[in-house]
């Protein structure tokens, strides 16, 4: 099983025939995920070839979201637009009424985010994950954004990240063990699928017995998915939090990792996931060790 994303998804690429969006779909491909076509209004009718492990793949390229749906039934769209248009990319999508959208541009502005997340809830059919995100792979079904399908195999632990490096890392670290799905959230101020959105997900899952939680400095996120957690959730957690030696008052890396006095500090964080029953690892390979444990613990 899987959250969000699995081997019936049929994925479409806005942005396609740019560089970015001919790299990261040639990748898509080779990790097989179902591709159906690309969006661009002025390539519109043609055909792009990429190289796959099982030979050329020939990928259309439609004007219109709504168009591609209508055509191919794909389900899942994979933004590759540039900042100044995401905000367009993203309405055209959640007005064909898509139900995934994987947004993984990064710079786009703040007010833009905002405004196409209000108009996606208002909507109430479209769900988003990012800006400035990895996107979301459940190994050996579908791999959606730029994740490398390569650093793990499938397996029964669930991932959530703010970082994308990290998600690679904590992927890498427990490869051995594998995953339902990873999912990189997006570290900017607003994003689309949150903490507690992934964590009710997998809860949900039969085929996800633990989650590993990876928060960053600045903000409220995490605390808000320990009190989740708490009520909610069954499955072991295991938590990280980056950003312990960060100076207060300081944005460091993500945009959305701003502190100030206490508020949205490592040690806040890891204080509230604790005081829910969460283990906390004070680096990442603490945490990959922390659920190594907890998965021996399941099987034994």
């Amino acid at each position: 099983m899987s959250i969000f994303l699995n081997k019936d998804s049929k994925v479409i690429v806005q942005g396609m025939t740019g560089s970015e969006g001919m790299k990261h779909t040639t990748l898509m491909l080779a990790a097989g995920t179902d591709i159906v076509g690309g969006v661009n209004p002025r390539k519109a009718g043609s055909t792009v070839e990429f190289a796959t492990p099982d030979g050329a793949r020939q990928v259309k390229v439609y004007g219109t979201v709504k168009e591609a749906m209508d055509e191919t039934g794909a389900n899942v769209s994979v933004v590759f637009v540039p900042p100044a248009f995401t905000k367009s990319a993203v309405i055209e999508a959640v007005d064909a009424q898509i139900p995934l959208a994987i947004v993984i541009t990064e710079g786009v502005a703040v007010r833009d985010t905002a405004e196409f997340f209000t108009y996606a809830q208002a909507a109430g059919t479209t769900r988003i994950i990012g800006p400035n995100c990895p996107g979301i792979i459940s190994p050996g079904q579908s791999n959606a954004g730029i994740i490398p399908a390569t650093i793990a195999g499938p397996g029964r632990i669930g991932l959530v990240s703010k970082s994308g490096t990290l998600t690679y890392q904590m992927m890498y670290e427990l490869k051995e063990i594998g995953f339902s799905s990873a999912i990189g959230i997006g570290g900017d101020p607003i994003i689309g699928t949150t903490h507690i959105d992934c964590l009710a997900a997998f809860q949900d899952d039969p085929g996800t017995d633990a989650i590993v939680m990876i928060g960053e400095i600045g903000g409220d996120a995490e605390e808000r998915a320990a009190e989740y957690i708490k009520e909610h959730v069954t499955k072991p957690v295991i938590g990280y939090v980056a950003g312990f030696t960060a100076p207060e008052g300081k944005t460091m890396g993500h945009a959305g990792a701003i502190v100030s006095g206490s508020s949205g500090t490592a040690a806040a964080k890891k204080e509230a996931l604790e005081a829910a029953g969460v283990k906390v690892g004070k680096t990442p390979s603490e945490a990959a060790a922390l659920m190594r444990q907890v998965m021996q613990g399941l099987i034994t």
